[in-house]
């Protein structure tokens, strides 16, 4: 082969590398000697498998294409340093993906920035360019990078930041992201490198709220609490990012600077109501001191709902009253106030809202706590609520608590609507009392109690002022004789006569002058004829007086009899002349002569001048025209023939005086 010169050397080469001879040596020999540089190195690299030998003979050659088929196969064999360095020598970028993977896998971005700066010459894509920008990040020749961005290119700078802003190459990433510009990245990326004031004007630029939140938190981490109040200042004007902020300050135990962050924020135009109350909130959590203020000045601006929820989980009572107060929840201020008294209620507003309260049952169960805890309010208690409740469960209510003298000043004025178990209640109380003056009072204003167990009560008391009103229930009812005798067993004869008088039965009357007769009382006795005039017959008062020697004492009563009496005629005889007069005047008006026989004297044809066809009659009977007498006298009325009978209205001589 060496020796001859003329044949087909690349048919026979070819020939050589068949499967048949597998004459590799002969063919690289024959393939060098015809200056077929590219198929002797293909021999080497495929058929004798000699990467050395590939090498030195490339060196020898310094051919572009020996170079190209080199740094494939070096490639492909893993050899990517060496790879690099061929293609370079070759001046062929054509495989530049392969390239590109390959020392990305294996980190080899020196190289890589050498190639690929060879390759955009030839190479119009961007993967070049993008790969050259990362390249160039990687080998940390920022300068370089920043240059080639800040020029023509085709990189896409935004993928080489995200790749660098994730494998936390920030500064690489910083520039890239300030070049494009990309403020939100730029923020993160401005944080991660711990530069927060930067970050803070890069989100302004960026100005949405994840930035803001995102920088917010990196500052509160690091405490630089000047920078996460301005980005914080951002985020609070949004309410559906408010509680994750708070959440993130309170993670971190940054309760001051957070009180501080929202107070600030509610001085600018953002302010709204989920900041005024998120920030209640936290007065609620960390100074419940300055809660009570905050919520007055600021009621109107509050989600009181939440807000009460708040301070019912930290045991805020007196700030959760006011607030139902001001929500118009008063049956929750009521009974928040009486569940925890000791630091929620207070006398004059609780009063106040139980005016306001919707539901009534609240107010016997206030009755029941001031009767536990304040006993010396209730009647102020009741006095408020007295229009609004029922006066008989009440006084039930407490009596069956054992504490009805507290509320008598209720009672009385509860009295006025005259109801059984107040009058009881009060009777009662003035019986332990032995108020007897109050109860006989109370017993004649106000009749509408059970007034025969209370006499039954009284009639056995110690006091005879007692015994005396329950003589007068007794009356009151009725029940005359039952007073008549409870009144003459205590000597009270004023009252028993009293009782007679008011029964207006005689018999009751005279079986009372019978015992003063038979006991010898006769001061009691005309006392009582005075007393009960109208009711005792003159002939039975006559007789007792008689019998008992007791005249003189029943001389004023017999004058007055008689004295009565005496008027009553002389009335009627009045009335009786006027009318025979009238009957006269008719006659003659009627007939202009009268007959001398119908001229018969008045006086011989009906009886005694002035008493006309009366004074012999028997009785009411026998009046003219069926007339009654005006008044009838009990024992006079059914005496037939009075009036014939000789009396003291006689003169002297037997007749009577001529009539005047």
């Amino acid at each position: 082969i060496n020796r001859l010169d003329n044949y087909e050397g690349p048919e026979i080469a070819k020939i050589m590398l068949g499967e048949e001879y597998k004459l590799y040596e002969e063919a690289f020999v024959i393939y060098k000697k015809c200056n077929m540089l590219s198929e002797a190195m293909e021999t080497l690299l495929t058929n004798i498998e000699s990467i050395e030998r590939a090498q030195e003979f490339a060196a020898r050659c310094n051919d572009s294409a020996v170079w190209y088929k080199l740094g494939k196969a070096q490639l492909e064999n893993g050899q990517v340093a060496e790879s690099i360095d061929c293609y370079l020598k070759a001046n062929d970028a054509t495989d530049y993906v392969e390239v590109i993977q390959a020392a990305e896998r294996e980190e080899l971005f020196d190289d890589l920035v050498n190639f690929l700066l060879m390759a955009r010459k030839t190479a119009k894509d961007q993967l070049v360019d993008t790969e050259l920008v990362y390249s160039y990040a990687k080998t940390d020749a920022l300068a370089a990078m920043e240059e080639f961005v800040s020029g023509t290119n085709t990189a896409n700078v935004q993928s080489v930041g995200d790749r660098l802003y994730e494998e936390r190459v920030f500064k690489a990433a910083k520039i890239l992201y300030q070049s494009i510009p990309n403020n939100s990245k730029l923020a993160s990326t401005f944080v991660m490198l711990g530069e927060y004031t930067q970050a803070v004007e890069a989100a302004k630029k960026a100005n949405n709220s994840l930035t803001w939140k995102e920088v917010n938190l990196a500052c509160v981490q690091a405490k630089q609490f000047r920078c996460a109040e301005i980005a914080a200042m951002y985020i609070i004007r949004h309410p559906d990012h408010l509680e994750e902020l708070i959440a993130q300050y309170e993670k971190g135990g940054h309760f001051e600077e957070l009180i501080g962050l929202l107070d600030s924020g509610l001085s600018g135009e953002h302010a709204h109501v989920g900041m005024y109350t998120e920030l209640a909130i936290l007065y609620t959590k960390y100074k419940p001191e300055k809660l009570m203020d905050f919520i007055k000045l600021n009621t109107q601006k509050l989600n009181i709902p939440k807000l009460i929820q708040a301070c019912e989980r930290h045991n805020l009572w007196e700030q959760a009253v006011f607030l139902y107060t001001h929500y118009d929840e008063f049956d929750q201020a009521a009974n928040t106030m009486m569940q925890h008294s000791p630091v929620a209620f207070v006398h004059d507003q609780f009063q106040m809202i139980l005016q306001k309260v919707s539901n009534h049952e609240i107010y016997y169960r206030a009755i029941t706590f001031y009767l536990d805890e304040n006993p010396m309010q209730v009647n102020a208690l009741l006095n408020t609520i007295i229009t609004k409740v029922d006066h008989a469960r009440v006084v039930h209510q407490v009596r069956k608590m054992g504490h009805l003298p507290l509320i008598m000043p209720y009672m009385k004025a509860a009295q006025q609507h005259n109801i059984a178990a107040v009058n009881d209640a009060i009777n009662e109380l003035y019986v332990e009392g032995e108020q007897y003056e109050e109860l006989r009072q109370s017993i004649e204003d106000f009749d509408n109690l059970d007034q025969i167990t209370l006499a039954q009560k009284l009639e056995k008391h110690e006091l005879i002022e007692m015994r005396r009103i329950s003589a007068l229930v007794y009356k009151k009812n009725k029940r005359y004789k039952q007073s008549i005798d409870l009144s003459k067993q205590d000597k009270m004869y004023r009252d028993a006569m009293e009782t007679a008088c008011e029964s207006g039965n005689a018999d009751l009357a005279e079986n009372l002058l019978r015992y003063f007769v038979d006991n010898d009382m006769k001061e009691c006795f005309a006392a009582c004829l005075y007393t009960c005039y109208d009711l005792i017959r003159p002939d039975i008062g006559l007789e007792l007086a008689w019998r008992k020697g007791m005249l003189d004492f029943a001389m004023p009563y017999l004058i007055q009899v008689l004295r009565e009496y005496t008027g009553r005629i002389d009335a009627l005889d009045k009335k009786s002349q006027k009318k025979e007069e009238a009957e006269e005047k008719e006659k003659s008006a009627s007939n202009d002569f009268v007959p001398d026989y119908m001229g018969v004297n008045p006086m011989m044809a009906g009886g005694m001048q002035g008493f006309g066809n009366l004074a012999l009659t028997a009785g009411p009977a026998g009046m003219p025209g069926g007339m009654q007498p005006m008044m009838q006298q009990p024992g006079f009325g059914a005496s037939p023939g009075m009036m014939q009978t000789p009396t003291m209205m006689q003169t002297p001589g037997g007749m009577m005086p001529p009539r005047m």
